[in-house]
């Protein structure tokens, strides 16, 4: 299975295959608007216009099971992203990226891709471990932010937690692209 056989949910509820994405090095993040992560949005738009003629693409999932970071509805989050940091790469529906309701394309990133989340992340791994330890040890998505890197095939090639800014992985992603 790769990432290209998901089928994901479009902001205006419509369904979008992300087979579309095939041939291209896809990044995917789970986003929020209230976060103190939330200026990467700047970089990930730097990125991927930078990028998107070479065949980067950059998708973004909403998700409010960090600190309710995203409580807005679909529109409101849409409005934030265009207004606020100016986001041209698609911003899909809000999801649960964690739990019973994990929605399928991230039990699928997240098995594939477990992460190494450990004291060496720093504060975060501090507030994680305070105040969700049973994350510790477990491939659940610690945070907002945290960025998937997809081959052109669909195979997840890596995981980068919240912490590591778009700035950090540009020079991976050029090297794939």
């Amino acid at each position: 299975m790769s990432v290209h056989d998901f089928a994901v949910k479009a902001a205006d509820g419509s369904t979008e295959d992300l087979s579309q994405y095939k041939g291209n090095l896809l990044l995917v993040v789970n986003v929020a608007s209230k976060c103190g992560f939330t200026p990467q949005y700047e970089g990930l738009d730097a990125l991927y216009r930078e990028n998107k003629d070479r065949g980067l693409r950059v998708i973004g999932f909403p998700s409010n099971q960090f600190g309710d970071q995203e409580p807005g509805q679909d529109a409101e989050i849409q409005e934030f992203c265009s207004t606020t940091y100016n986001v041209t790469f698609p911003v899909y529906a809000k999801i649960e990226v964690n739990g019973d309701n994990a929605d399928p394309l991230y039990e699928h990133l997240r098995s594939e891709a477990p992460g190494e989340f450990g004291p060496e992340i720093g504060f975060l791994f501090e507030h994680v471990s305070k105040t969700r330890p049973e994350a510790i040890g477990t491939d659940e998505v610690k945070w907002n932010f945290t960025k998937f890197l997809v081959d052109r095939d669909g195979a997840v090639v890596r995981r980068f937690e919240s912490t590591v800014t778009p700035e950090q992985i540009a020079e991976e992603i050029s090297e794939l692209l």
